[in-house]
């Protein structure tokens, strides 16, 4: 399995458009993996988690064709992991040829409120019709927390998180052959049910991709800070969810209580975990 790292910023991206913080004054002037755009995931070169805003400019940088993508995971429909342009280009009056059919999954509530989003672009009603589907060149698949499910050569499973439960967010697993990922981006503390879920499902993780949104001690709200992501990754090993050799890798990144790069990996080395940077390869 490749995974590639589109982008590993939260909501605002980093830095700051207007910011004139430490952290961000500090990006502007080392540049490279202190610059970060909004979280989006790709896996191989057919899985994408998150059809965000940022991906077109991820995919130029990095010599990635997102024309290859079959398979799109949708964690939730905020702005900065759906961006409403990028999907409305499906449909013929933009000129796309040759375009493969995508699947889509996400959760009901998620994709009625990307419907909502796509409306008031003015092209698409509703994307659980299958007239609309079939404009758009889609198949789109609502799933349940805690349902597994098979998209080509992938299991994957979804889970319950603690944010945004107006759109019934996600998060998933993804396992192809014997290695199996945990991307975990945009929750707060994980509920009962998704860790009861791991192991119900017999999983163990050779990969952990975790919101590390906040610097320790910073109020997170419904988002994980460093202390909280050190504490998920010490009970998943106390757990025994991860394999061996697992690597476990910090996302979502804020300028809120997070230092510059290099000084995140130094505070993530001492604790166990890697900080993810736009571009990375693994």
């Amino acid at each position: 399995m490749k995974i590639t790292f589109l982008g590993t910023a939260a909501a605002t991206s980093c830095p700051l458009m207007f910011c004139r913080c430490e952290v961000c004054e500090k990006a502007r002037k080392f540049g490279g993996p202190n610059f970060r755009k909004r979280t989006s995931l790709l896996i191989n070169s057919d899985l994408l988690i998150d059809l965000g805003p940022d991906i077109m400019s991820a995919s130029f940088m990095h010599g990635i064709s997102i024309a290859e993508v079959r398979y799109c995971l949708q964690t939730h429909s905020h702005s900065d992991h759906f961006d409403v342009s990028h999907f409305s280009t499906r449909v013929s009056e933009y000129g796309t040829i040759n375009a493969p059919k995508l699947e889509l999954y996400a959760s009901n509530a998620t994709l009625n409120q990307m419907s909502e989003m796509l409306r008031s672009e003015g092209y698409i009603n509703n994307i659980l019709d299958p007239k609309e589907q079939k404009r758009l060149n889609i198949n789109v698949f609502p799933v349940k927390a805690l349902q597994t499910f098979t998209a080509g050569k992938y299991q994957i499973s979804a889970f319950p998180t603690n944010h945004d439960k107006s759109v019934d967010s996600l998060l998933y697993t993804i396992t192809e052959g014997d290695f199996t990922v945990f991307y975990g981006v945009d929750t707060n503390t994980l509920p009962g049910e998704t860790w009861q879920g791991f192991h119900n499902k017999n999983l163990q993780f050779d990969i952990v991709v975790l919101d590390h949104t906040y610097g320790p001690n910073i109020d997170g709200g419904e988002h994980l800070n460093a202390n909280q992501f050190i504490e998920h990754i010490q009970k998943m090993r106390g757990e025994n969810l991860l394999k061996k050799n697992a690597r476990i890798f910090a996302t979502h990144i804020s300028h809120e209580g997070n230092p510059i790069h290099s000084e995140m990996v130094k505070y993530g080395k001492k604790h166990g975990y890697e900080i993810a940077y736009d571009g990375l390869v693994v």
